[in-house]
């Protein structure tokens, strides 16, 4: 069952909605082979913030929170040249799973917004096309809001912005749901083991 959560990203309420499940910007870490260093991290914080309530530590810089400022102007101007219906969320859960939308887009659609540096958004320009680093974000995004498409959109002031609609691919979105839910009896498995632990003392 979708919940939608109009908190503020960031905030205390928005920790909460994602505590202890999986989010479409980790589903590519939770999607790799083998047994990687960031997936299992990944894994043993989602454990700890089961076990004792707490969220992940949660870590802002001065480059992070230029991010957010120049988010908001990149949502201003994509509503001004698609005159598009956007509506900002905080959280969506979408049963075990979750995922911060930068903005729902219409019935159907959704928004992701991400700053480049400026030798990164013209080699991104000179692309056209969704970086491959933001592909299992996007489609775990469409996954977790049901939607059939989302718009992909690089931005840094003064270079011109770049915006890719990408379509539903569910092929695709069926080998994230398969690693989602492996991770998921991975994470429900240590969760038990460590309260065993408590049992047993």
């Amino acid at each position: 069952m979708m919940q939608i959560f109009d908190c503020e990203q960031g905030s205390a309420d928005w920790f909460t909605c994602r505590a202890g499940i999986p989010t479409a910007s980790m589903f590519s870490t939770v999607m790799a082979k083998g047994e990687g260093k960031t997936r299992r991290t990944y894994l043993l914080k989602l454990a700890g913030e089961i076990l004792t309530g707490e969220p992940m530590e949660a870590y802002s810089n001065a480059h992070m929170e230029r991010g957010k400022v120049m988010e908001d102007e990149a949502r201003e101007a994509y509503a001004f040249i698609t005159d598009a219906e956007i509506h900002r969320v905080g959280f969506i859960r979408n049963g075990d799973k979750g995922g911060s939308p930068d903005s729902l887009v219409g019935t159907n659609g959704g928004l992701e917004i991400k700053t480049a540096l400026p030798h990164i958004q013209i080699d991104r320009l000179l692309r056209g096309v969704l970086p491959p680093e933001h592909k299992a974000q996007v489609h775990g995004n469409m996954w977790v809001a049901e939607r059939e498409w989302w718009d992909f959109v690089s931005y840094w002031p003064g270079l011109p912005p770049l915006n890719v609609r990408v379509y539903r691919d569910d092929a695709y979105i069926a080998e994230i749901a398969e690693a989602v839910d492996f991770f998921n009896d991975e994470l429900a498995a240590t969760v038990e083991q460590i309260r065993s632990f408590g049992r047993a003392t």
